[in-house]
């Protein structure tokens, strides 16, 4: 997940709740019924918040550091800011948490009956980032993705009620897409936190160099390396769509939101002719619902 926005201080809750808005799909529209949005929202609360340990990006003040019992002086330690997060989870499925984020999860694990097992993936994943700057292969970004995308598509079907090992298996090939788009997205940033998404091979494949990564606009090798992957990245919700088609109402309209944010997303690196060396490539709305009609039609 990537969201925008900056937490006030004094408030970790609301102003990680308040980064859903720039999520590239839809976190909890307005047209799901009310315990399903607030499920939503406290699934995302836990999820933007592990990313925010992950890469540095908490509220200032350290009030989050101080609600996790880390002391002012560890603050900046992400695996021991991710083991107290992990401790408090763990209160959630016995005990009372700390954090108010956490809080606010508990009544949706009970409601739910959600499992641990997609948090701790959560956390897994940003655990990784702390350790892993660079993947080697398509497969090691896969096996990366199952820990740090696929987990909220899981718990979105958990939450409605609707998991199947089918829906799962088309849910993973779009989370999983979904992580690629951001990773494409998010090159320079990423770069600029000393990581790099791009398999290796692929990078070699296309002779692009890590310094080629660094500049203010890519090369003709950086773009066709981000065409090459933006086309996996396509091929991965082409597989999933029918995730839409597999469920009814409201459920279905979320779920193409999921798909079609991704794919405008890609029509949008693909209209910026794949360079987004100067910053991430944004949809448009009126893109985004024409996305959406294409795949409530069944269509792309």
């Amino acid at each position: 997940m990537t969201g925008t926005g900056t937490a006030r201080i004094g408030d970790p809750e609301r102003g990680t709740l308040d980064k859903a808005a720039g999520e590239n799909f839809p976190v909890a529209p307005f047209f799901l019924p009310k315990d399903w949005r607030t499920d939503l929202m406290a699934v995302y609360g836990f999820a933007r918040l592990v990313d925010d340990i992950g890469d540095g990006d908490l509220a200032p003040g350290g009030e989050d550091a101080r609600l996790l019992g880390v002391s002012p002086s560890d603050a900046s330690d992400r695996l021991l800011l991710l083991d107290a997060f992990e401790a408090d989870l763990n209160r959630v499925f016995s005990g009372e948490p700390h954090h108010p984020l956490l809080r606010r999860l508990q009544p949706t694990v009970r409601r739910r009956a959600l499992t641990p097992e997609p948090f701790l993936g959560l956390i897994a994943a940003n655990r990784q980032d702390q350790l892993v700057k660079r993947y080697e292969t398509y497969d090691d970004l896969l096996a990366y993705c199952e820990l740090s995308a696929n987990p909220v598509g899981r718990l979105v079907l958990a939450v409605t009620g609707t998991s199947t090992s089918e829906r799962v298996r088309l849910s993973d090939a779009i989370c999983t897409a979904l992580q690629i788009v951001e990773h494409l997205q998010d090159v320079a940033e990423d770069l600029g936190r000393d990581r790099i998404y791009l398999p290796a091979q692929d990078m070699k494949r296309f002779h692009v160099q890590e310094t080629d990564l660094a500049t203010k606009t890519a090369g003709a090798s950086v773009r066709a390396l981000v065409a090459y992957e933006a086309q996996r990245a396509r091929d991965l919700l082409n597989e999933g769509a029918p995730l839409v088609g597999s469920v009814h109402g409201r459920l279905r309209l979320l779920l193409a939101g999921f798909v079609a944010g991704g794919r405008a997303a890609i029509h949008a690196i693909a209209a910026a002719e794949y360079d987004v060396l100067p910053g991430p490539p944004k949809p448009g709305k009126l893109r985004l619902l024409r996305e959406v009609g294409v795949t409530l039609r069944g269509e792309g």
